[in-house]
């Protein structure tokens, strides 16, 4: 009995001393992968850097800590306090992550610079077979700031949330294409310029024609694959109100041969129009909102085709085609 304990004891040692090795292995590769982001060169690929990057969470975790992150794509600079972002062993294909506030956003094309600040912003990602399952990002006591001069408060809310999910009846194996829904919410928000005060709003959207392995998505003829599979954006519902006003909104937009915007969006609206006034003059306001009904509403669909967008027949401005 003795002998068995020693040899079952000897055994789970190796494992601890075994495991304990790989760990550190594969945190070490974990560790050059993400120090490897900080060569991309920030216009075909972001790029990330972090002033100082750890690997923690032995034995059954692999928590990345990058502190004082910095993202640049393009003319965008992002940076951030620290941004963390977590695997464990047992669950390969879900990521975790989180955030620490104030973010900081510079455009260097138009000088702009905005900040968004949180108490709490958490992120989730779930794989299935390089599928998106569900990605969730969660953001509490969100105040989104004009930096260029002072501290100007553009919006807040308390609660803001995008959720995207997995449509698996839309899910195309001889294709290789694949459909997400997508879900946001922000409640009891305010927008001084607009002079919103607890408003809330919903986006229900479905997109198709994606490539259903997540690795594919940049390819730089991705839009052109997802025209050439009969991908749709469809606008399910749009939905914001406040004590004075309420919108409606729904759709759906393609993409034809030459990657111009093909579809409908069909708004509705109550004293929405009143309050974006003073910033979209006539006859655009009416262009796009319609005409008021006696009881003070406004209904009106907006085309595109072909490059163009109308107001029912009339044309009102042009696009550029996407691809």
């Amino acid at each position: 009995m003795k002998k068995r304990i020693i040899i079952l004891g000897c055994v789970v040692l190796a494992v601890v001393i075994a495991w304990s090795a790989a760990w550190v292995v594969l945190s070490g590769l974990v560790k050059d992968n993400i120090e490897q982001l900080a060569n991309a060169d920030g216009v075909t690929t972001p790029r990330i850097a972090c002033e100082t990057l750890n690997i923690s969470g032995f034995p059954f975790r692999f928590d990345a800590d990058c502190v004082n992150a910095e993202i640049v794509s393009g003319d965008f600079t992002v940076t951030t306090p620290g941004i963390r972002a977590s695997i464990r062993v047992y669950a390969p294909t879900h990521l975790l992550a989180s955030a620490k506030g104030p973010l900081h956003l510079t455009d260097n094309f138009t000088g702009t610079r905005n900040g968004v600040d949180w108490s709490t912003l958490e992120a989730s990602i779930r794989l299935d077979n390089w599928r998106i399952a569900r990605a969730s990002v969660s953001g509490a006591d969100v105040v989104w700031t004009d930096t260029l001069f002072g501290n100007s408060v553009i919006a807040q809310s308390p609660l803001v949330e995008v959720h995207l999910f997995d449509i698996p009846e839309q899910h195309n194996a001889e294709a290789k294409t694949a459909a997400l829904a997508g879900y946001v919410r922000a409640q009891n928000a305010a927008w001084p310029g607009l002079t919103l005060t607890d408003a809330s709003a919903e986006v229900q959207v479905e997109l198709s024609g994606l490539p259903d392995d997540v690795r594919n998505w940049d390819n730089p003829l991705l839009l052109q694959s997802m025209q050439q599979a009969g991908g749709a954006l469809k606008i399910v519902a749009i939905h914001a109100t406040d004590a004075a006003a309420t919108l409606d909104a729904s759709g759906e937009l393609t993409l034809d041969a030459q990657g111009f915007p093909e579809g409908q969006i069909s708004i509705k609206s109550t004293g929405v129009a009143e309050r974006v006034g003073p910033m979209i003059a006539e006859p655009w306001r009416t262009l796009v909102f319609g005409t008021p009904a006696p009881d003070g509403s406004y209904a009106n669909q907006l085309n595109f085709h072909g490059g163009a967008i109308s107001s029912g027949l009339v044309p009102i401005a042009t696009v550029h085609p996407l691809f």
